[in-house]
């Protein structure tokens, strides 16, 4: 297994299970435009899950993209640990997708720069639908955090109980460095500084107090998952898994 591969993988499976956590508000959103919002943020997600599953097939020569997404096991997958976690209300939803957004554009604005032409594409072509995607949970975000009390009160609980999830996102292991210096990866440690910056504002705009880094989660880039991640995999492999390579 190269490096590049396990790098791809990463990407391939955050977009994913953050996609498929969004297909569960098809049909249940609080308002129509929100249901077919949610619902088109999943789809987007699917769609970038699919183009680095692809590659990444590519890159391991044995396995097809359908057989990374259905075909593993939880400690063989490698997302951030916050797209895993469960939905909750809506403005449980709108705050991890926030912090994750506004880390997205800043990953995927720099891997459009990468040397690697293939992430380099993919990157950018998914760049449009992320910047959507944050101006979205900004929005809404701000909209909840100085909305009524009760809104206020849900979405700051929500904050303090997601944000041991956001350091996960700036880790760096052996596996980014190499692809750092090769001018491939992302050094995602240096985009703290500015997703702070970001997150501060928004925060500040929507009356939320930011929580403080006390115990901080790692270990999904290893295999290492909270307790959502397999019964979520149980649903979404289940049809591949009962009916091994049916055909439609």
């Amino acid at each position: 297994m190269s490096n590049l591969f396990t790098y791809t993988l990463r990407i391939a499976d955050s977009s994913l299970i953050l996609g498929q956590r969004m297909a569960q508000w098809c049909a249940k959103g609080p308002t129509l435009e929100e249901d077919i919002a949610l619902s088109n943020i999943s789809l987007d997600m699917f769609g970038q899950a699919n183009g680095f599953y692809e590659y990444a097939a590519q890159l391991d020569g044995t396995k097809s993209a359908d057989d990374l997404a259905f075909l593993r096991n939880e400690r063989e997958f490698f997302n951030h640990q916050m797209v895993e976690i469960e939905n909750g209300h809506f403005g449980h939803t709108i705050t991890r997708n926030y912090l994750h957004d506004a880390f997205n554009l800043l990953f995927y604005t720099k891997l459009s720069e990468s040397k690697d032409e293939t992430l380099s594409a993919l990157a950018t072509k998914s760049l449009k639908e992320v910047k959507y995607h944050l101006r979205h949970s900004t929005n809404w975000l701000i909209r909840l955090g100085d909305g009524t009390e009760e809104s206020n009160k849900k979405v700051q609980e929500s904050l303090e109980q997601i944000w041991q999830f956001t350091a996960e996102l700036f880790e760096m292991d052996e596996i980014d460095t190499e692809l750092v210096n090769a001018g491939i990866g992302v050094d995602n440690a240096a985009l703290k500084l500015e997703w702070d910056e970001i997150v501060n504002t928004t925060l500040k705009k929507a009356k939320l107090s930011r929580p403080k880094d006390v115990y901080m989660a790692t270990g999904g880039k290893k295999g290492m998952h909270t307790e959502y991640l397999g019964f979520l995999l149980a649903e979404m492999q289940y049809l591949q898994r009962a009916y091994p390579d049916a055909k439609w």
